[in-house]
């Protein structure tokens, strides 16, 4: 029963913004201002507060009309770069609020959907009009289209293993510092990513996207690693794990 009413309501979610009115679409006002007020207000040290955004859920909603409403064509390159790491993160906390049980949020994003369907690959994430699962914007719009692994350290899956959420909308004019301090951020977090001898224990995100990193990670940590541990992959042949 769980199943059916999460389908049903976004189901009437996606209908409610499913056409958007066209003639309207050049004119529309941004309101990532007001989804940046929302993160400001509910995302604090990446730990999001899924009950706050439940209170204002009507102001997020506001903000998801306007993706629909939004041309990302029509956009500069890095605007929409932007502009879809901003729909992946704002639509999946749409989803944890969708799929609220006795005024909770589910214990894991994976408890949503069914076995048949997982929580990436149900269609709900409208933007321009058109209909994309979370999986969609990741990996046949984000990764294919931008070719920049920093990607996953933006994307937040509402997931203990994902990067963190940061507190404010990503933007064309920020993207690249923004993208550069998820990614050291990241890349220097010892929860993460360990060197012990001559062994780098990386996130699993560098074994499930290993070709975005080309298939060679110690590289890519060597790029953004700070401190000690650019001293000690500069010194050592290091393999990863």
């Amino acid at each position: 029963m769980r199943h059916l009413i999460q389908v049903a309501f976004l189901i009437s979610f996606l209908f409610s913004t499913a056409f958007p009115n066209t003639n309207a679409m050049a004119e529309v006002q941004d309101k990532t201002p007001l989804y940046g007020q929302l993160l400001q207000q509910y995302v604090k040290d990446g730990v999001i507060d899924y009950m706050g955004f439940k209170k204002d859920e009507a102001q997020l909603d506001i903000y998801l009309n306007y993706l629909v409403k939004t041309i990302p064509e029509r956009m500069k390159n890095k605007e929409r770069f932007a502009l879809y790491i901003n729909v992946y993160n704002a639509y999946t906390i749409k989803l944890i609020l969708a799929n609220f049980e006795d005024a909770k949020p589910p214990a894991s994003i994976k408890d949503i959907g069914s076995f048949f369907s997982k929580p990436w690959s149900i269609k709900f994430v409208n933007v321009g009009g058109k209909i994309y699962t979370l999986d969609n914007i990741e990996n046949d719009i984000l990764r294919p289209t931008f070719k920049d692994a920093r990607i996953h350290f933006a994307v937040n899956c509402a997931s203990k293993s994902c990067p963190p959420l940061i507190s404010v909308p990503y933007s064309g004019t920020n993207l690249d510092q923004q993208l550069n301090d998820n990614t050291i951020a990241f890349i220097n977090n010892e929860r993460e990513n360990r060197l012990i001898g001559n062994t780098l224990h990386i996130s699993p995100i560098f074994k499930w996207f290993k070709e975005d990193f080309h298939n060679n990670p110690i590289d890519f940590f060597k790029q953004y690693s700070k401190g000690n541990l650019k001293k000690n992959l500069a010194l050592k042949r290091t393999r990863s794990r």
